[in-house]
């Protein structure tokens, strides 16, 4: 049996959809504070295969601005918290760089030796906050190519193009037998 390890309902809606054989398992793990992803994933990855039997989903995204060199990354949650949207937005605006890549980073757990990663990435810019709040910093992400952020953008737009669905096909790819 495969579990995704999340409490967020929509985020398991989107990994099932695309991994029909995969349950929810809403559990609350420990997540180390680190700029490496993959060392959080890791580490979640671990701390799961501890807690139950089975293998293992976990994910990690991030936003990454090249005018701080990739910060925040894994930190965001931090940054949203003390900056929020619209500082987010105007540090990019006022360093004159406002690229920017979101990453989803899935990891996944056969065993404790058998750990594999899937990142999925999609460019795009840092904006002033336009559209509904349902994601940390949708409203000031605007993917390369479209012309609405992805808090703009229907939850089907959005799947279309997320970094999450990249990793997650990926995984599938991987899995398939």
């Amino acid at each position: 049996m495969i579990y995704f390890i999340t409490g967020n309902k929509n985020k398991f809606e989107e990994v099932k959809a695309i991994l029909p054989e995969v349950r929810q398992l809403d559990i609350d793990l420990l997540e180390i504070q680190e700029i490496d992803a993959k060392e959080i994933i890791k580490k979640k990855l671990f701390e799961a295969l501890n807690h139950s039997k089975g293998e293992f989903i976990v994910e990690d995204t991030s936003l990454y601005l090249d005018c701080l060199n990739g910060l925040p990354g894994p930190l965001i949650k931090w940054f949203l918290k003390t900056v929020g949207n619209d500082g987010l937005a105007k540090i990019a605006e006022k360093l004159g760089d406002t690229s920017a890549e979101a990453k989803t980073l899935i990891g996944y757990a056969k065993n404790r030796a058998e750990i594999y990663y899937f990142e999925g990435v999609t460019k795009g810019t840092i904006v002033k906050p336009k559209g509904e709040i349902n994601f940390g910093w949708d409203p000031i992400f605007l993917p390369s190519g479209h012309k609405k952020t992805f808090a703009e953008m229907s939850r089907e737009e959005k799947n279309e193009i997320s970094m999450r669905r990249i990793a997650l096909n990926k995984l599938k790819e991987f899995l398939r037998p």
